[in-house]
Formats: C-alpha cells, sequence, structure tokens
C-alpha cells in the first residue's frame, strides 16, 4: 500500500524564463512512492518544463522557479543543480538527446551509472538487470547507439536512468516518435519495474490513452495550468482526453 506522504510534492510553482516570460502558473502536484502518476497535456501546455524544473535542468533554458517549492521526501530542491537532485535520488529520461550516439550501449549505461555515483559493483549488476527487463538491448550490447532504433534508443535512455538507482524516474513523452506497439511494450514494461523495484514514476505524455492505462493517479495541463486531477477514470471523462 502506497505511503500516504508524497515522495515528490510540487507546491504552486511559477517559472519565468529570462525573468519575463511565465510559463506555468501555480502548479501543484503531488506524486506517491511506488506508485506511476501521469502528466497530460497538449504540447505546450507546460508539461516538460514543470518536469525541468523537478530535475533541476531550468537553469540551462535560462529559467528558474520565481514561487513556490518543490519538496523532494521533505526537502526543498527547487533551483538546484541538476547534479544535485540527480543525487538525490531522481533521474529523468529526456524528451531528446537520450543517447550518446558514438558510444556502444554498455558503455552508455556504464558512463551514466558513474555520473550518478553509484558503486561500480552496484552498477554492473542494474546493467546486467537491464538486459534481463530490455532483452532487445542483449545483443545490441556492443552496437553503437546511433545505429539503435527509435525504441531501442528509449529502452537505453530508460536503462540508463535505472542504473543510477532512481527513487523517483522522470520519463519525458515516452511515445514521442514511436509506433504503438513498441510504446505499448514499454509501458508494460514500466509497470512490471513499478512492482518489481518499487519504482515512483511521473510520466509526461500527450498519448493520454496509454497512459492513463497504467496510471494510479493523473494530472491533466492546459496552458500552464493543473485544471483536472484524479483517477484514471476521472480524467477520461476530460474533454481533452482521448
Amino acid at each position: 500500500m502506497a505511503s500516504t506522504e508524497p515522495l515528490l510534492r510540487v507546491e504552486k510553482i511559477e517559472v519565468l524564463y529570462q525573468k519575463v516570460i511565465t510559463a506555468i502558473h501555480g502548479v501543484s502536484l503531488d506524486v506517491h512512492p511506488g506508485q506511476i502518476t501521469v502528466l497530460l497535456g497538449a504540447n505546450g501546455a507546460g508539461k516538460t518544463t514543470t518536469l525541468r524544473a523537478v530535475s533541476g535542468f531550468l537553469g540551462s533554458d535560462d529559467a528558474d522557479v520565481s514561487e513556490g517549492r518543490i519538496l523532494f521526501d521533505g526537502e526543498a530542491i527547487e533551483n538546484r543543480q541538476p547534479h544535485e537532485v540527480a543525487a538525490r535520488g531522481i533521474a529523468l529520461v529526456p524528451e531528446h538527446n537520450k543517447v550518446f550516439e558514438t558510444l556502444t550501449v554498455t558503455e552508455n549505461l556504464d558512463a551514466t551509472g558513474a555520473d550518478s555515483g553509484v558503486g561500480k559493483a552496484t552498477r554492473r549488476q542494474m546493467i546486467d538487470r537491464v538486459f534481463e527487463y530490455f532483452p532487445r538491448l542483449a545483443p545490441a550490447r556492443n552496437r553503437l547507439a546511433g545505429y539503435l532504433s527509435g525504441g531501442e534508443r528509449q529502452m537505453l535512455a530508460m536503462g540508463a536512468a535505472l542504473v543510477c538507482s532512481p527513487r523517483l524516474l522522470l520519463v519525458d513523452e515516452l511515445s514521442l516518435g514511436l509506433a504503438p506497439r513498441i510504446v505499448e511494450d514499454l509501458m508494460t514494461q514500466m509497470v512490471k519495474l513499478k512492482k518489481e523495484l518499487g519504482l515512483t514514476v511521473l510520466l509526461v505524455e500527450q498519448s493520454a490513452h496509454l497512459a492513463l492505462e497504467i496510471a494510479d493517479h493523473g494530472y491533466i495541463m492546459e496552458n500552464g495550468r493543473i485544471v483536472l486531477d484524479g483517477t484514471p477514470e476521472r480524467l477520461r471523462q476530460h474533454k481533452d482526453v482521448q
């Protein structure tokens, strides 16, 4: 049974770009341990900005959290650097630039894990588990990542995040550019990771139908604001959810 206290709590945050452009307004959401929480909305709704605010990557966009708080396990993390956020157990699977194309699959996994501070022995164990969770990567372990298909790159990006042994996995647009069959397989695998590793996930998605199939709770964003949250059943009744 999930804890009543959220692992991640976002409290009424506002994000400003270049200190003048407001991207999101008063956004609040909770992500509970051992659950998959989805953040839905059209392109430009503010989903990725919210994820970048949590992960610490706003600074590279000349943006910051100007109001509100982001609490991870009770500790404020808003406007911290990405490496500080990662060290607390938060891993991001980004929308773009998911892998190092000139490194092999194994080198990608090892390099990402090394940056996380996870011990070498634990890292090797997690790399072995990645090949178990994503068996399509196993025969490609010595292949350059630049030659992988889009689905394989997404698997590798998720695997690299897992090698960091995160407590919270942030996934930005899992389905982007992928065939429906591959997306279904990835969604199924995410549920397996939740059950077997106790992984907590915040998933940003435009594809509401599949996301709600695996979600425990969800939020809908429009124009930089949360307009509705609730169970998958409740969100399916919203006019923009298909």
